[in-house]
């Protein structure tokens, strides 16, 4: 489930020296790491599962995942500042993968495709993805601490981005923690809304922060 959201970055290293506007890549790059799984997903729940797909992982909301929602992304930015500090304490090869969206910051044909993709589009599947499919799948066959890792091993590295080389090894660590508290929330709830919402926030917050310019130096 994790080939085509890494496939699509390879893609879209292919296709870069087109030239076409940049609303183009992210369209061309959303559709390829997204629309495969969803698909698979309808098919896996009628292959496997009771035939409605969205009661098969979960894919439901009740009010009170308004306030797990928030309190699942608290868990989450906490796992990222304990295992990004140890990345930096250890020197762990380390990239951000917002660099390239700050570099485009001003270009609104790049930041409304992909404040959609991001904010949006990729809380929903990542989270049908890698909470509801895969987590639920593993939990049909093991026990739910290895479930929940080996879901948040390859939610971590689905981010993995060719141009980064060996500094995807301390981002793949980071969001494999943050996959960690999704997945743990998943498997409490029983449901996958508060992980969306968390996702959507911690992507969201992560989007402002780096289309505002702001850096912690205060540059």
């Amino acid at each position: 489930m994790a080939v085509p959201l890494v496939l699509s970055r390879f893609v879209l290293r292919g296709l870069a020296g087109f030239r076409w506007p940049i609303a183009v890549y992210v369209i061309i790059v959303a559709l390829i790491a997204y629309v495969p799984p969803l698909a698979f997903w309808r098919y896996a729940s009628r292959r496997w599962g009771s035939g409605d797909a969205c009661a098969d992982i979960g894919l439901h909301m009740r009010r009170s995942d308004a306030g797990w929602g928030p309190v699942t992304w608290l868990a989450c930015l906490a796992a990222q500042v304990v295992v990004g500090s140890l990345v930096l304490a250890t020197k762990i090869p380390f990239q951000n993968n917002t660099d390239q969206i700050s570099e485009a910051r001003d270009n609104p044909g790049y930041v409304i495709p992909i404040l959609i993709v991001a904010v949006l589009a990729a809380p929903i599947v990542e989270e049908i993805v890698f909470r509801g499919l895969v987590l639920r799948g593993l939990l049909s066959r093991v026990r739910p601490v290895a479930a929940i890792a080996v879901q948040a091993a390859l939610f971590g590295c689905a981010h993995f981005d060719p141009a980064r080389g060996v500094r995807n090894v301390g981002l793949v660590l980071v969001l494999g923690s943050v996959g960690a508290v999704l997945g743990t929330a998943a498997y409490l709830l029983r449901r996958l809304a508060s992980s969306m919402i968390a996702h959507a926030i911690l992507n969201g917050l992560a989007m402002a922060i780096v289309l505002s310019g702001w850096t912690p130096g205060g540059q």
